[in-house]
C-alpha cells in the first residue's frame, strides 16, 4: 500500500517522472523550432498572396498553387513518415525534412516565375509535411506516456505562432522590405535548428527493417494528393460539377478507399489502420478531424473580414487576430498539465463551449461591428482553443506503444491535413457563393476583368490605395458603404456555417473518456518501450 502510494506520488506509474527535465525541453525545442518554420510559412505566404498577383503579372486563381501545391506535397510524402521513421531513425529523417524546408525556401527566394514559385513550394512541403509528424513521434517517444500532456502543451505553441505571428511577420516583411524576406528568412532559423538537432536529439537506434510497402504507396499518395487537388479547385470552379473537381476527387476516393481496404492484409501496411481497433485513439482523431474542418476552416476567414471588410492593412489585421493567440497561450499549458492527470471527456467540452460562444459573434458580424467585442470573442476562442486541440491529441498518442507511436502521430496528421483542406475549401466555396449574389453596377467597368463591377467588389477596391479616391469619386461613400454592408452580410453567413460544424464537434467529444486512466506495459510493448496508458 506504501509503495503504491510513493508511486502516486512520484507519477503515478512505477515511479515515472511527471516532470519535464532539461533532457526533454531539449529535444522540444528542436522540435518547436522546426514546426515553427512550417507552419508560420504558411500563414505568412497566405498574407503574399496579393503581393505575387502584383509582382508575377498573374491571377489569384494561378498564385493560390503556391498554397495547394504545398498542401499536396504534404498529403504526398505524410504517409511515408511512419515507415521512415523506424527505419531509418528519427534523428536522421527529422534532421533531412529540416535541410529540404530550408533549401526549399532558399530556393522560393530565387523564383522569378510563378511557375518557378510553386515548383519550389513543393520541394518545401516535402520537407515541411514530415516535420510535424516526426516531432510528434520523438517527443512522445522522449517523455513517454504520463508526460505528454505537459508536452503537447509545448508542441501547441508554433500552432498559435503560426497563425498570430504570420500576418504580422508577413505584412511587415512585405512592407519594410520584400516579398523575398518572407522565405529567405527561414534560412537562418533552419541553419540553427539543424545544428541544434544535431547535438539535441538522441542516436538513432533504427529497428529491423520492415518491409516497404509499395503498393499501399501508389495508391495512398497518390490518392490523398487527387483528392486534395479536388477539394483544392473547388474555390475557383465554385461548383462541385466542374470536371477538374469532382474527377481527381473520385479519383482521389477511389484509390484512397481501396488502400483501406487493403491495409488489412500486409504484415506491415504503409498506413497501419489497425490501430483504429483502439477505442480511444478512435475517438480523439475523430474528435480532431472534425474540430479541424470546423475551426481552421472558418479560422482562415477571420482576418479575411478585417482585410476585406473593414479594409484594415496586412499587419493590422493580423495584430487584431492576436488576443486569439493570448487566450490560446493562457490555456494551454494548465490543460497540457490536466490532460496527464484527468481524463480529456472533462474538460474537452467546457473548451469547446468557449469556442462556440466566441464563434457566435461572428454570425452576427457587420460593417461596423465593435472591434472591442469581436477582440474580446476572439480571446475567449482562444481559450477554447488551448485547451481543445492538444489535450484531444495527447488522448489520441496516450494508448501507443513505443512500436505504435511513429505509425500514430503519422494518422493524427494526415487527418489534420485533409480535416484542414476540406475546411478551407468549403468555407472558401461557401463564401465565394454568397459574394457572387451581388449586383452588378450597370455602365461600370472593372479594368481587372473587363465586366462591370459589382458592389462587393466596389468594397474592395475602395481599400486599395491607388483606387480608392477614383472609386469613392465615381460611385460615390453610400454605395462602397452598401457593398461593405453586402460583403459583411456574406461573411456573417460562411461564418454560420462554420458556428453550425463547431456544434457538431461535441458529437464525438462526447465520447471521449471521461473515467480516470490506468498505465501498465501492453502485452506487445517491448522492454523499455514507454507504458500505454489504456482504458478499463
Amino acid at each position: 500500500m506504501v509503495q503504491q502510494e510513493a508511486a502516486v506520488a512520484s507519477g503515478g506509474d512505477g515511479g515515472a517522472p511527471t516532470k519535464l527535465d532539461a533532457q526533454v525541453l531539449k529535444i522540444a525545442g528542436v522540435i518547436v523550432l522546426g514546426a515553427i518554420m512550417s507552419i508560420l510559412d504558411v500563414t505568412v505566404v497566405s498574407v503574399a498572396l496579393p503581393t505575387f498577383i502584383q509582382e508575377f503579372h498573374t491571377t489569384y486563381a494561378k498564385v493560390a498553387w503556391t498554397m495547394t501545391g504545398y498542401t499536396l506535397a504534404l498529403a504526398t510524402v505524410i504517409p511515408l513518415s511512419g515507415w521512415a521513421a523506424d527505419r531509418f531513425g528519427t534523428k536522421r529523417l527529422y534532421m533531412l525534412a529540416l535541410f529540404l524546408f530550408t533549401v526549399g525556401s532558399g530556393l522560393c527566394a530565387t523564383a522569378d516565375s510563378i511557375n518557378q514559385l510553386i515548383g519550389y513550394r513543393v520541394l518545401q512541403g516535402l520537407g515541411g509535411g514530415m516535420l510535424m509528424p516526426l516531432g510528434m513521434t520523438i517527443m512522445t517517444r522522449a517523455a513517454g506516456p504520463q508526460r505528454i500532456g505537459r508536452l503537447m502543451a509545448v508542441l501547441g505553441i508554433p500552432m498559435l505562432l503560426g497563425p498570430i505571428g504570420g500576418p504580422i511577420l508577413g505584412g511587415w516583411l512585405i512592407d519594410a522590405a520584400s516579398w523575398h524576406w518572407i522565405f529567405l528568412i527561414n534560412l537562418p532559423i533552419g541553419a540553427i535548428a539543424l545544428v541544434y538537432a544535431a547535438f539535441a536529439l538522441p542516436k538513432d537506434n533504427t529497428e529491423p527493417s520492415e518491409s516497404f510497402d509499395f503498393l499501399g504507396m501508389l495508391m495512398l499518395s497518390p490518392g490523398l494528393a487527387s483528392f486534395l487537388f479536388g477539394v483544392s479547385s473547388l474555390p475557383e470552379a465554385k461548383t462541385i460539377t466542374a470536371t477538374k473537381v469532382w474527377l481527381p476527387m473520385l479519383i482521389g476516393a477511389v484509390l484512397v478507399i481501396g488502400f483501406i481496404f487493403y491495409s488489412f492484409k500486409p504484415k506491415h501496411p504503409l498506413l497501419d489502420l489497425r490501430l483504429f481497433r483502439n477505442r480511444r485513439l478512435t475517438v480523439a482523431t475523430l474528435s480532431l478531424f472534425v474540430f479541424i474542418i470546423a475551426f481552421m476552416g472558418a479560422g482562415l476567414l477571420f482576418p479575411s473580414y478585417f482585410l476585406q471588410v473593414r479594409g484594415e492593412s496586412t499587419l493590422h489585421a493580423g495584430l487584431l487576430m492576436a488576443p486569439q493567440g493570448i487566450g490560446a497561450m493562457l490555456t494551454m499549458p494548465i490543460a497540457g498539465m490536466l490532460a496527464d492527470k484527468i481524463p480529456v471527456g472533462r474538460t474537452v467540452p467546457f473548451a469547446m463551449a468557449l469556442i462556440a460562444i466566441g464563434f457566435f459573434t461572428f454570425t452576427q458580424v457587420g460593417a461596423d461591428t465593435s472591434y472591442v467585442l469581436l477582440c474580446g470573442s476572439l480571446f475567449v476562442m482562444g481559450l477554447g482553443m488551448g485547451g481543445t486541440m492538444m489535450p484531444i491529441m495527447t488522448s489520441a498518442l496516450k494508448t501507443l506503444t513505443h512500436h505504435e507511436v511513429a505509425r500514430g502521430s503519422t494518422l493524427v496528421n494526415i487527418l489534420q491535413q485533409i480535416g484542414g483542406s476540406i475546411g478551407g475549401a468549403v468555407m472558401s466555396v461557401v463564401l465565394t457563393s454568397q459574394q457572387d449574389k451581388a449586383d452588378i453596377i450597370p455602365g461600370s467597368t472593372n479594368p481587372q476583368t473587363g465586366h462591370p463591377f459589382t458592389i462587393a467588389e466596389v468594397a474592395q477596391a475602395s481599400h486599395l490605395p491607388q483606387l480608392h479616391d477614383q472609386i469613392l469619386q465615381t460611385f460615390g461613400a453610400d454605395l462602397v458603404h452598401k457593398g461593405q454592408v453586402f460583403l459583411a452580410d456574406s461573411f456573417a453567413a460562411t461564418y454560420w456555417v462554420g458556428f453550425i460544424l463547431v456544434l457538431a464537434t461535441f458529437i464525438p467529444i462526447a465520447f471521449l473518456p471521461r473515467k480516470r486512466e490506468v498505465s501498465h506495459l501492453s502485452d506487445n510493448a517491448e522492454a523499455g518501450a514507454p507504458a500505454p496508458v489504456v482504458m478499463h
